[in-house]
């Protein structure tokens, strides 16, 4: 990505300027595909979904500087590309990985170190480690680590389903047409201003801003099924109200429904903001270790926009409205809850009768190394609460 900003930086002619871009999008999109999986798999079971959501609403803070910085006019590149190329060599290795790759011992002291203040002994430490170690045993007896292991069982098949489905909502939903073509969704209802135009755009990514750092500390408490259904319920709503101010306008020029349209796209950017930085927490947790990293990079292969502006105007609109009637039935009848659910045992939601209790099989470990369990389940390996939705 350093090469690109430089290459882009430095651009003479278009041509250099789209193969720039062509870079910057093949780093940026193995960051996306990395960082959520490593941020879940060492992260601390009480606030790994926390943590994951507000990794997958990152993509605001820098729309926010970008926003602002293009409102200003001013050019400032690459300062997320240094902190991550300086960051990266203190990154810990996943401990998952390391007992994927049998060094177990390292696992034990990443654990140890950033779960139990470096006591390898810890009984919270002890029980997260046999439960991720009896997962990652079973993955490698079932030996479903291969893409076609997606469509092989019933709880997977489910899985890419709903990743599949999350991964196409996430852009088609509308949110597109703000993101990519908000100059040609202003210039429909006459708010032709670049001023006006960026200073709209601006206020809308800090909004998002706010509302995703916001939102992702109470993913636990709110739930993520809640969090969906407001999210899609409320886009549907605004898309809608949205389309017909949109309509209204084309047939007669009022500036209070200029001004309407304006507050709907606020509106709207706050109901989509649920379920922005919710995904990457989503996808990661109901994976197992052995297709985690290959169902996220199918994740990334739904982004997919399409745009017919030019063409219809306003009346491009309804294809939103319809598809979005169409996502609030799949997100109701097809999510599963997994809050308050440690990441090895929410197999169980999706492989029903077929799947092993993993915290059975942790217990039953560790009573064989003579380590009897304690107080740990109160320091939040074990569930204390779970909701399931079928």
């Amino acid at each position: 990505m350093m090469m690109a900003v430089g290459l882009q930086s430095g651009a003479r002619n278009f041509g250099m300027f789209v193969a720039a871009r062509i870079c910057i999008g093949f780093g940026d999109t193995i960051v996306l595909g990395a960082a959520p999986l490593l941020i879940a798999e060492i992260a601390h079971p009480q606030d790994r979904a926390v943590l994951v959501t507000l990794s997958g609403a990152s993509y605001h803070s820098g729309a926010f500087i970008a926003s602002w910085v293009t409102y200003g006019t001013l050019k400032i590149q690459a300062i997320c590309t240094i902190v991550i190329l300086f960051g990266i060599w203190f990154m810990p290795e996943s401990p998952r990985w390391l007992m994927n790759k049998d060094r177990h011992e390292e696992a034990l002291r990443v654990f140890s170190h950033y779960h139990g203040e470096d006591n390898e002994m810890d009984e919270f430490v002890q029980l997260e480690y046999a439960e991720v170690k009896a997962a990652i045993e079973l993955d490698k007896a079932s030996g479903q680590t291969n893409w076609v292991d997606f469509l092989k069982t019933k709880g997977n098949r489910k899985r890419t389903g709903i990743i599949t489905a999350i991964g196409f909502f996430s852009q088609w939903s509308g949110n597109g047409l703000i993101s990519y073509y908000l100059k040609y969704v202003m210039d429909n209802v006459w708010i032709t201003d670049p001023q006006i135009q960026l200073g709209i755009n601006g206020g809308m990514k800090t909004q998002g801003l706010v509302f995703n750092i916001g939102l992702a500390f109470f993913i636990d408490k709110l739930g993520r099924r809640p969090m969906y259904l407001v999210s899609t319920i409320g886009t549907f709503v605004v898309f809608n109200i949205w389309t017909i101010i949109s309509a209204r306008y084309e047939i007669e020029l009022q500036k209070g429904l200029g001004y309407a349209f304006v507050v709907a796209i606020f509106f709207y950017g706050m109901f989509y903001d649920f379920k922005s930085g919710l995904m990457a927490n989503y996808t990661t947790e109901i994976l197992p270790y052995g297709l985690r990293a290959k169902d996220f990079t199918w994740l990334n292969f739904c982004y997919i926009n399409t745009i017919a502006l030019d063409a219809l105007a306003w009346k491009f609109y309804l294809f939103y409205c319809v598809f979005l009637a169409f996502e609030v039935v799949i997100i109701y009848y097809y999510i599963v809850e997994t809050r308050y659910t440690p990441m090895e045992e929410i197999a169980k939601y999706f492989n029903g009768d077929d799947a092993v209790d993993v915290a059975d099989v942790a217990v039953a470990d560790m009573k064989e190394r003579g380590i009897e369990l304690g107080d740990a389940g109160d320091k939040g390996a074990s569930v204390t609460r779970v909701e399931v939705v079928r």
